[in-house]
């Protein structure tokens, strides 16, 4: 196998690690002390999940879904010394709107991070009389400005390229319906200015098995010399209703939308008790990725069973040997 890097980003020594446990074959492993946050981190809160960090200041930020004891899905910004122990922001995220017409709050979920030329953009699941993709940028996670939505209603998985691509800022999504989706593809879109976005391009749609009823697009990609590495979530629907797992994708670094590689068996799957038992059974949902462009190692947070959020780990090496043999 080819001798992976990874081209896009900075070394980060101090990521978040454990090692694969002596013995063990397997290409994404979790965290032995998961899960790291708990579904209540501060009073009312009922469930964290499906959250999203970066590095921030020689430490880590992050924005986080956090549904509160109403039930209302709310994302609150964090931080973490070693990316793994966080204190999360009782308050939600309160934006700063530059146009009234975006003012207001609906709902907000499953958000995205990404630092791209000079700021962090935040991508979210945003509330506009259904669900649509909110984008908004920040400096220092404590003051967040909301740009205008990115697309039409309805729609989920918004998740930006961490650098122009040919001149373009490029998005991944899921166009959907306004209920628990029974379908989906991942699509790419693509903008001058992370506000008009067009140009659309179908990515990849279902297949078998465990991503047979729908896909999304999960952490940032990562750049590798070999492609794009995108991690996305699949479903299968079962006798019991959604399960939820992830694997993983190679994707052109110039045309994103055509898929070199894709997996065919899932990297990580619902088998532990706090990924099968919850407020929704039966879900890993990676929503971030931190990346050692020094080494390859990758630390991946993920959602379980929408409660609380766990941490696995793995290298650019092993996953995409993991998709150059068709497994």
């Amino acid at each position: 196998m080819s001798n992976v890097r990874v081209i896009g980003g900075a070394p980060l020594p101090n990521l978040p690690w454990e090692e694969r446990a002596q013995g063990s074959q397997e290409v994404v492993w979790r965290y032995s002390r998961n899960p790291i946050i708990p579904r209540n981190p501060f009073p009312g809160a009922n469930s964290t999940f499906n959250s999203a960090a970066v590095p921030f200041n020689g430490k880590f930020a992050g924005v986080f879904r956090c549904d509160s004891t109403a039930r209302e899905m709310q994302i609150h910004a964090g931080f973490s010394d070693d990316g793994i122990h966080w204190q999360i922001n009782p308050e939600r995220i309160r934006f700063i709107h530059e146009d009234a017409e975006i003012n207001g709050w609906e709902y907000g979920y499953d958000p995205r991070v990404v630092w791209i030329e000079d700021r962090y953009y935040i991508t979210w699941c945003n509330g506009y009389h259904g669900p649509t993709i909110g984008v908004a940028w920040t400096t220092d996670f404590k003051e967040f400005h909301q740009l205008e939505n990115a697309f039409l209603i309805f729609n989920r998985n918004g998740v930006l390229f961490p650098r122009r691509i040919n001149g373009k800022f490029m998005m991944l999504s899921r166009p959907s319906d306004n209920g628990h989706t029974p379908f989906g593809d991942i699509f790419l879109s693509q903008s001058p200015d992370m506000v008009h976005w067009g140009c659309h391009r179908h990515v990849m749609g279902c297949t078998g098995g465990w991503q047979s009823t729908k896909i999304g697009a999960g952490p940032i990609p990562i750049e590798t010399s070999e492609g794009w590495l995108l991690f996305y979530h699949g479903v299968l629907t079962s006798c019991n209703g959604f399960v939820y797992s992830f694997g993983a994708a190679l994707l052109d670094l110039d045309e994103p939308w055509k898929v070199i590689h894709r997996s065919k068996n899932f990297l990580i799957a619902p088998w532990e008790q706090y990924e099968c038992v919850g407020d929704v059974p039966n879900v890993t949902f990676p929503c971030a990725a931190l990346t050692d462009a020094a080494s390859g190692r990758i630390a991946i947070y993920y959602g379980c069973a929408d409660t609380v959020t766990g941490l696995c780990f793995t290298t650019a090496q092993a996953v995409i040997d993991h998709l150059k043999a068709g497994n």
